[in-house]
């Protein structure tokens, strides 16, 4: 019987990609609260070992999550732009967004409702695919997974019971499938 995939497992097959290497280290000089970096920088790394492709193959962006209470525009621009700087030579898309002001925009962008975060998590709870749901917090090195690590091993695209619009789940679903053809919808 396999023994499955743990949390530090996923972290060590994540950091074989020099960015994600990189961009952890580097984050704690953005002094942001609840920073997390996020998303398929983490996840598709392991569906990319398991193909036997490079790490950073079909990585689209990197995201990386964090919750300041203040929510002007102006104050996480200057995140934005401090990350940029940060950066540049990494040539990559690295996405920051302060997770407090999602709420303030997700509407007109997406033309859906968004209901107001309490903290960097609760953006990480609202993928629309349950096993996606991963972060990885900056300050105290540890992986957050509220549904855990099965669905990524397994590679089984299921909705998020929390965020379930089936319309943009499909689309999600068939966006990893075209790259990981292996990935199977339940």
């Amino acid at each position: 019987m396999d023994v499955p995939l743990t949390a530090e497992e996923l972290l060590s097959i994540a950091m074989t990609n020099p960015v994600n290497a990189e961009i952890t280290a580097r984050l704690p000089e953005l002094r942001v609260d609840q920073c997390m970096l996020t998303a398929g920088c983490l996840f598709q790394a392991v569906w990319n070992h398991q193909a036997q492709l490079p790490a950073a193959w079909g990585i689209k962006d990197y995201d990386v999550f964090y919750f300041d209470p203040e929510l002007s525009w102006e104050a996480e621009n200057e995140v934005i732009q401090a990350a940029q700087h940060l950066f540049q030579d990494l040539e990559v898309n690295v996405e920051v967004k302060n997770q407090a002001r999602v709420h303030l925009w997700y509407e007109e962008r997406f033309g859906r409702h968004y209901p107001q975060l309490r903290c960097a998590k609760d953006g990480v709870d609202r993928y629309l695919v349950a096993g996606t749901c991963i972060g990885l917090e900056i300050e105290s090195g540890e992986l957050y997974a509220p549904y855990g690590l099965g669905d990524i091993e397994q590679g089984l695209l299921r909705i998020n019971p929390k965020n379930a619009q089936p319309d943009l789940f499909e689309q999600k679903a068939k966006s990893y499938q075209a790259r990981w053809p292996w990935l199977r919808v339940i």
